[in-house]
């Protein structure tokens, strides 16, 4: 009998159980956002690691073509799934052509999303990075152009496309040739674009300055960015297709 009320005297009684599992939520309430916190860093590099690997491609192409950045006669090569095609091949990506879109066929084509942008992470066709109009726009063209030009192109003018050199740039540091599309660092909602959120995308939404995007800069380096650390475009975004002086302007305030 006495080596059986031992026994039980040794285990644990319910105030102690009731305070181990209280000390062990309010470990798991300070570690968890930590965790979160970590793991969002960790992506945040990743995409600024993609966004390196992309302007060493842009440089290459640029060896090969008398420096000038792609200009493909396509106005709307700003889009992402369409200024990559220039440089895939210096990025090792190969693709295909089918009845849904394109599709990889060699290479890495993660380098082209943005492992926090949950738009990306679907199809090849999704790319998370932008290129900057005015790198095949002249800047007297920037100056006149507004979102719609950018959208829906309708002017011989807005369809005219004249390739820029790396000698146009004149603050290699600030202006921004590359940028992610969406705001998915940082941001307290749903990632929204360089426009911010509208009913018509042609028309800025009051939430453009918020959240933080990854740049690749004319000197080759990348960096998080605040929206709000970006100069105004002339519809008041932080629009590096728009940016004032266009290739000659620069994109930090």
């Amino acid at each position: 009998m006495r080596k059986l009320n031992q026994c039980c005297q040794s285990g644990f009684t319910l105030i102690e159980l009731l305070v181990v599992i209280a000390i062990i939520a309010i470990l798991a309430a300070i570690l968890f956002p930590v965790f979160a916190a970590a793991k969002s860093s960790a992506k945040t590099t990743m995409c600024a690691s993609n966004l390196k690997q992309i302007g060493t491609a842009v440089m290459l192409y640029q060896g090969d073509y008398d420096d000038a950045y792609p200009n493909t006669g396509d106005p709307y090569l700003w889009f992402g799934e369409r200024f990559r095609w220039p440089i895939m091949p210096y990025l090792s990506i190969g693709q295909k052509q089918t009845a849904g879109g394109f599709t990889a066929t060699s290479g890495a084509p993660e380098v082209l999303k943005c492992p926090e942008d949950p738009t990306a992470q679907s199809t090849f066709d999704a790319t998370s990075y932008a290129y900057s109009a005015s790198l095949y726009h002249s800047p007297d063209q920037i100056a006149t152009y507004t979102i719609q030009s950018l959208v829906a192109a309708q002017t011989p003018q807005e369809l005219t496309c004249i390739t820029e050199n790396a000698s146009a740039l004149a603050t290699p540091a600030s202006k921004i040739i590359v940028d992610e599309w969406l705001t998915a660092h940082r941001h307290p909602g749903a990632p929204i674009g360089f426009w911010g959120t509208s009913s018509n995308i042609l028309v800025p939404g009051a939430d453009q300055w918020t959240g933080a995007r990854n740049s690749l800069f004319g000197d080759g380096h990348v960096k998080l960015i605040w929206a709000g650390q970006q100069t105004p475009s002339i519809q008041n975004c932080p629009d590096m297709n728009l940016t004032p002086g266009g290739i000659g302007g620069s994109d930090l305030r």
